[in-house]
């Protein structure tokens, strides 16, 4: 009998054939392990951030927050005109008495509307927006905290807007020495002595470990003395707490100073939480913000004072977040510099005497490793590492009171007596005391010492602000550009790499807010921009291909 046919063929195979496949498999294996070793393991780039030995990392660092910040609120002004748009357009559908022939006037006209607010989001002066914003805040607060800078407290002090708390009524002013660990001791007790003759005076130091979303931010430690707790909450929280229960009834503190002197470090240390946003870069708060401490007590977040062009260069370069725009780094630099003790500086920096503030970039450039293209020393970055460094929260410098105490011109005895009525003055001097004790300053030798320029002239009144220059107004206009081609591709682009890229990129405004460089220096300046490939030449060689 014929065995019949099988429909699929056997998969068996003789112990030989699989034996030999086995063996090859085996071979070809090993050949891609040993490719691989040679090759080596290709991890994935990390990005590496801007260097240290960037000649300006801070104000890079500070340009980016300030652009990021600027994108930020243009979105929010976008996607509420969205709404609006999107709420006329239900009722117009809604709506039977409207005819279909109207509709596309209407659409025409919300158009012409949402185009009229953009141009008007364009042409209002920020600068004007912080004086509207800071009446409001004098206006709602019962105490006032004026946040001083501990290592120039008197700077620190704008006497047009301690004019205007007197001047609004029932106030009361209360003087706060935040950053009280950068300077020493001895220096810290004597400006207490001297401001506590005319105001309360509470020494502060704001906290760097604060928890976010159920996170713990811990900021790198700059200095071997600084410290991570907060110093003088307890003494604040009773004098304000005394204060309520002579008051009577629920208070409001409203807490105002110039720019980076730590008014939202100081809330943030208050409710143990980061609820108001903080940074290097100057004036971030740009509008008031309300946070309830508990249920007697509510603190006010407002933006920082706007400095006046007519005070001295020293004043604007530390001060004013807008001197970048009004001085040149080598000027701001040199008018701190010529304010500085000489022999301090040069053990700080630990450079060779120097005659000029120009001989000083020089050696600081040398010092630090900042070259131009052809080995040159690159002044231009010296300037700008030195104005980022005394502009920042990291470097110890002190000033010393004046001699003799006199009052100031917009107080007198019986202001000064209504000022301090309320306050448990006995205690603040105890737990003032407890605070010094338990600051870590650092020693005299290691800070410099600095000549203050005295009281800071600021702008309270709206018409009092100058009007904007041409290229201001540019490079606004060109803000708002950039950020309309963001929001146009940004449905298409993750949310993450968004945020990625408007941190690593320094933008056009960045870097027209600098001073002018040399060609030398924006070839130097690429280099920080990480996340940018250089472009391959069209006219390159090609070595692939063999030219007859």
């Amino acid at each position: 009998m014929k065995r019949p046919k099988l429909k699929k063929a056997s998969k068996r195979m003789t112990c030989h054939k699989r034996y030999k496949i086995q063996k090859k498999v085996r071979e070809h294996h090993r050949k891609l392990r040993k490719e691989a070793k040679k090759r080596g393991h290709k991890k994935r780039r990390k990005d590496p951030g801007v260097p240290n030995s960037a000649p300006f990392k801070e104000a890079l660092l500070r340009e980016a927050e300030l652009r990021k910040q600027r994108l930020e609120e243009l979105k929010q002004q976008q996607k509420l005109d969205r709404h609006k748009e999107q709420e006329k357009k239900r009722k117009l559908k809604t709506n039977p008495v409207v005819e279909p022939s109207n509709v596309e006037p209407v659409k025409e006209e919300l158009g012409q509307c949402k185009a009229r607010n953009k141009a008007k989001l364009g042409k209002q002066n920020p600068k004007k927006l912080y004086c509207q914003e800071l009446k409001k805040v004098i206006e709602a607060s019962d105490v006032v905290l004026e946040v001083l800078d501990a290592r120039d407290p008197l700077g620190c002090r704008c006497p047009q807007v301690e004019e205007a708390i007197v001047r609004g009524g029932q106030k009361k002013l209360v003087l706060v020495l935040n950053k009280s660990d950068l300077v020493p001791k001895e220096n810290l007790e004597n400006w207490l002595n001297y401001l506590k003759r005319e105001l309360p005076t509470v020494v502060f130091r704001a906290s760097t470990n604060l928890k976010d979303k159920g996170k713990i931010i811990k900021i790198r430690r700059k200095a071997p003395f600084k410290s991570e707790v907060c110093v003088g909450k307890e003494g604040l929280w009773k004098l304000l707490r005394g204060f309520q229960e002579t008051y009577g009834k629920a208070i409001h503190i409203g807490v105002i100073g110039f720019p980076n002197v730590g008014k939202s470090s100081i809330i943030n240390s208050l409710k143990q939480e980061q609820i108001c946003n903080v940074g290097v870069s100057m004036g971030l708060t740009r509008s008031m913000q309300v946070v309830p401490l508990d249920k007697q007590i509510t603190i006010i977040d407002s933006p920082s004072f706007i400095v006046s062009p007519l005070n001295s260069p020293t004043t604007l370069a530390l001060r004013s977040p807008a001197s970048i725009e009004i001085l040149k780094a080598v000027e701001a630099a040199s008018a701190i510099l010529s304010q500085a003790d000489t022999r301090q500086v040069v053990l700080k920096y630990t450079v060779p005497d120097f005659k000029s503030p120009l001989e000083f970039f020089t050696l600081l450039a040398q010092r630090r490793g900042l070259h131009q293209k052809g080995g040159t020393p690159n002044v231009e970055g010296a300037a700008k590492l030195l104005w980022s460094e005394w502009t920042g929260g990291s470097l110890g410098y002190y000033c010393h009171p004046p001699s003799s105490w006199t009052l100031s011109s917009h107080f007198n005895e019986n202001i000064v007596t209504d000022l301090k009525w309320g306050f448990n003055l006995e205690e603040l001097e105890k737990n003032n005391a407890h605070s010094i004790q338990a600051i870590r300053s650092p020693r005299l030798a290691s800070s410099i010492l600095f000549q203050s320029s005295g009281l800071t002239n600021g702008i309270i009144e709206e018409k009092d602000i100058p009007e904007e220059s041409l290229k201001q107004k540019e490079r606004k206009q060109q803000d708002r550009e950039d950020y309309e081609h963001i929001d146009n591709d940004q449905e298409s682009v993750d949310e993450e790499t968004d945020k990625k890229s408007l941190d690593m990129f320094p933008t056009k405004e960045a870097w027209e807010a600098l001073p002018e460089e040399s060609q030398a220096d924006k070839q130097s300046e690429q280099s920080y921009v990480l996340d940018r490939v250089p472009e391959e030449d069209d006219d390159a060689y090609n070595f692939s291909t063999d030219y007859i």
